[in-house]
């Protein structure tokens, strides 16, 4: 469960999710909102990349994002968004 809540992080595995119409059944939503157990503090702790996982996983549990990732061109502007924010990480502390 933690490797596919961490796989979340990427926009292209999510973009596969969505070719393979993962997002239209229902079990699989309800799936994905029981994940939001890793939002709270004693199960947080254990993402590898904690920002882009929960922020994808967030994304995921609205209709309008689950369509629109279908795009490879919106998960690759998701991509390059999450490479600038990695590049001006260090910058912010």
């Amino acid at each position: 469960m933690l490797q596919f809540v961490q796989s979340l992080a990427s926009p292209f595995y999510i973009n596969y999710l969505a070719s393979e119409k993962y997002f239209d059944k229902p079990a699989f939503i309800a799936y994905l909102n029981y994940l939001l157990y890793f939002t709270k503090p004693p199960y947080l702790k254990f993402l590898t990349y904690p920002g882009p996982t929960l922020r994808n996983l967030e994304l995921l549990q609205n209709e309008r994002f689950r369509t629109e990732i279908l795009d490879p061109a919106v998960a690759m502007r998701f991509w390059l968004e999450g490479m600038e924010a990695a590049k001006e990480w260090p910058n912010k502390k």
